[in-house]
């Protein structure tokens, strides 16, 4: 390993904070736990795992290879990363903003996602896995992320230990929410979290932003 911890810290952060936030797949592994059960839940929880390591090898070998011929990319790419995290942080804070001034903290019971039944925990794991390769926030996600990631100076065992620990982040979480969002009431509880939850992920994208795209200015 080659690059410090802290590199791999803000990484993994900033991932954390994106897994956290409500969508595709958050409400299908908490519609596969609420209809199928604990294991289900467990069973897509690994397979967003796998989806996210997928994203991460492919995006991390692939933008390898363009800084290789095109060292000017890796300037381009900061600059997509500050647009994306600003992108996220207006599109998180429109919607926790929205989600209060609708439904304050009671949440919307249209939004409760519909228990998924009849899944064994290996239907789960490829549905999953699936929900994750075609989800276009993961592209997104990754382009942000690897524009502050120094991916020039990083050697295989630094791309190792990022896909690692992607992975080992989006499967807790993920776990989390399969043992504890399996029942209606823990869903409709953490929907009224919801607007809280994307307005502080809003406010940490925006910080992120500014701060990648300081040592830019002159």
């Amino acid at each position: 390993m080659t690059l410090a911890w802290a590199e791999f810290a803000a990484v993994w952060t900033l991932l954390a904070a994106n897994i956290l936030s409500p969508g595709p797949n958050v409400l299908n592994t908490v519609a596969t736990a609420m209809g199928s059960g604990r294991g289900a839940g467990l069973g897509a929880a690994t397979g967003v795992g796998i989806g996210i390591s997928f994203w991460c090898l492919g995006m991390s070998l692939g933008m390898a290879a363009l800084f290789a011929a095109v060292p000017a990319a890796r300037t381009l790419l900061t600059l997509a990363a500050v647009t994306l995290l600003g992108w996220f942080a207006l599109r998180y804070l429109r919607s926790g903003i929205g989600g209060l001034h609708r439904h304050g903290l009671t949440g919307d019971p249209r939004s409760l996602p519909a228990g998924r039944a009849g899944m064994t925990a290996g239907r789960a794991f490829w549905r999953s896995v699936s929900v994750s390769l075609a989800n276009p926030k993961a592209l997104t996600t990754w382009l942000a992320i690897l524009g502050i990631f120094p991916l020039a100076r990083a050697g295989a065992g630094d791309i190792a230990l990022l896909w690692a620990g992607a992975a080992a982040i989006a499967v807790a979480i993920h776990g989390g929410y399969a043992l504890v969002f399996s029942t209606q009431a823990a869903a409709r509880l953490y929907l009224r979290a919801a607007p809280l939850v994307n307005a502080g992920v809003g406010l940490f994208f925006l910080w992120f932003a500014v701060r990648i795209a300081a040592p830019l200015w002159p």
